[in-house]
């Protein structure tokens, strides 16, 4: 499987965004920029959005083109879908600091998704489904920290600290959703061919 493997803090000073939410990420500053092309800005967004939930280009444009078949708006549709993948969730729920880490932890197969193990961290998350821990990794203090110590923000997501489960109660809004991107100048970059 192919993962991203540049160095983070390098990429978040290129994009101008704390993308990894890292407290040090900025630390060095934003590198500047000349004026950018209409096409310069789309293309930024773009590599901001992927950096984001770490995917690749591949799989992304694959997120795009089912965004764009969609009825609905295609912005909406591709944040929607990015949003509720399993690795993200994992992130946002707590089990993880980072959402490396959270890929990791669903990729070594110590999630359950509705009592069944996933270890897919692409993995389409729906509304009403359950995410847990293996019985072994509850047992591991650092999985049961992350998760007490990250207090949850979101309102589309619930967490039980005693069972340390967490649902996804309803798909995300997209101003709720907290990342800095401007979806028009994404959907207008895969829309000109």
């Amino acid at each position: 499987m192919a993962k991203p493997k540049k160095p983070r803090f390098k990429v978040a000073r290129h994009l101008g965004e704390n993308v990894y939410n890292h407290p040090k990420a900025l630390k060095r500053g934003v590198k500047p920029y000349r004026k950018q092309s209409e096409y310069g800005k789309q293309l930024l967004e773009k590599q901001k959005l992927k950096a984001y939930y770490g995917v690749m280009e591949r799989q992304f444009r694959r997120y795009v083109s089912e965004a764009l078949k969609a009825r609905e708006n295609p912005g909406i549709v591709l944040i929607q879908k990015l949003e509720t993948r399993l690795d993200n969730i994992v992130y946002r729920l707590g089990y993880g600091s980072t959402l490396r880490q959270a890929r990791q932890i669903v990729g070594h197969g110590h999630i359950r998704v509705n009592g069944q193990k996933v270890d897919i961290p692409s993995y389409q998350l729906k509304v009403g489904d359950e995410i847990s821990l293996s019985e072994r990794a509850k047992n591991k203090d650092l999985f049961r920290e992350n998760f007490q110590s990250i207090s949850l923000t979101l309102s589309y997501l619930v967490k039980d600290l005693d069972t340390l489960t967490g649902r996804l109660v309803s798909i995300p809004d997209a101003d709720e959703i907290p990342i800095n991107v401007d979806m028009s100048l994404i959907v207008e970059f895969y829309s000109r061919s």
